[in-house]
């Protein structure tokens, strides 16, 4: 598979880098990691930036592999992240885009692009745990409505979101798989009620959410009813796909600082940490090829990430956490520090073994579907 750009793209690299320069400095300074408010308005002045620089659509409307020039050079440039916009950018939207219909696009993502809207997921629930076709969440019909209720759990940003991509049931008699159908539910809505949670890092970007006889209407649905499941599975190859490609920039580059850091602190002395760090360099060069290879697919394929992408999500979910243990040890005792750089993300990184699909469930995707071994009983 070839794994180089075209002269078109390397073009589209370039004018983008100096678009960078340029606008970078301009930026207002950065709101507390708590006010969530501030920070909703601050990524989505970003995100009206791009729009207006001609990039807010590059991550439907672009070809994969400039997606992935877009993440790489702007993780590179040290540009804001999606953030707030994250579900509506990098879930949401690329699958309203894939699977919409030509008024849902219309609607919803024009709004995305120009940094008008947050969308939050609404997938997980508290007694489903990391088996989501076990969602009890129900939608039952009445009229040109659907009346839902339910909790979800882990919905990120709902605090501060306008829309909601929810996964409900409606059709509890069918095999389990085939009775859920993927929405679209306004935050405003009567019966909703968000309450945040704060993680062990001390931040709050998602909440719990409990649905009471919500009222969403029928036009609001994606893909038709009970065919959720598939239509979810278009927005979680997006998720284990592309969207990590910039974390995956950053962890490089936190490599980089590590070693020298470890210069500077005595720690590189130690053969045993070169070591790790060496094994560290080798891994996230390789998983930077396993992305490319995956991105190359998606172009080959239309544009949806394939199941590649689990094998990624659950090789990139360790190596982080192997990263940020080998901070630690660079650290040493100032790893306590919750005050020096990489102390909270170490205690982030020990989420992404969960988020977007547990290790294990991605272990299951690669033996049925890649290796082709049996199901389970």
């Amino acid at each position: 598979m070839d794994l180089t750009y075209t002269p078109e793209e390397e073009e589209f690299r370039a004018g983008l880098r100096q678009w960078l320069k340029g606008a970078l400095p301009s930026l207002p300074a950065k709101p507390s990691p708590d006010d969530w408010p501030g920070r909703r308005a601050y990524d989505l002045g970003w995100q009206r930036t791009l729009y207006d620089a001609g990039y807010g659509d590059v991550h439907w409307d672009a070809s994969p592999t400039v997606r992935l020039i877009f993440l790489e050079e702007t993780e590179r440039a040290g540009a804001p992240y999606v953030g707030a916009n994250f579900v509506g950018l990098l879930h949401a939207g690329p699958t309203v885009a894939a699977e919409g219909t030509e008024e849902q696009r219309a609607r919803w993502l024009p709004p995305v692009l120009r940094g008008e809207q947050v969308w939050c997921q609404g997938f997980s629930e508290p007694d489903a745990g990391s088996d989501l076709a076990a969602l009890r969440t129900r939608a039952w019909r009445d009229g040109d409505d659907y009346v839902v209720s339910g909790s979800k759990i882990w919905t990120s940003h709902a605090e501060v979101a306008d829309w909601c991509e929810l996964l409900v049931r409606t059709d509890p008699a069918v095999p389990r798989h085939r009775g859920i159908s993927w929405l679209a539910m306004p935050m405003d809505a009567p019966g909703i009620t968000v309450r945040p949670l704060r993680t062990l890092a001390g931040s709050a970007e998602f909440a719990e959410v409990f649905l009471d006889e919500v009222r969403v209407p029928v036009a609001n649905r994606v893909g038709d009813e009970n065919d959720g499941w598939r239509v979810s599975m278009v927005t979680l190859s997006f998720e284990r796909g592309t969207a990590f490609v910039g974390e995956v920039v950053a962890c490089r580059r936190v490599l980089t600082e590590l070693a020298r850091e470890a210069r500077k602190n005595g720690r590189w002395d130690d053969p045993v940490l070169r070591r790790r760090l060496g094994r560290l360099n080798a891994e996230f060069r390789a998983l930077w090829r396993l992305t490319q290879w995956n991105v190359s697919e998606a172009q080959a394929s239309g544009g949806v990430p394939g199941v590649g992408g689990s094998v990624f999500k659950l090789r990139y979910s360790h190596a982080r956490q192997d990263l940020y243990d080998a901070a630690a040890d660079v650290l040493g005792p100032d790893a306590l520090d919750l005050d020096r750089p990489w102390t909270l993300d170490r205690l982030s990184a020990l989420s992404y073994t969960i988020a977007a699909g547990t290790s294990q469930i991605q272990h299951t995707i690669v033996a049925e579907r890649i290796l082709g071994l049996p199901k389970g009983r």
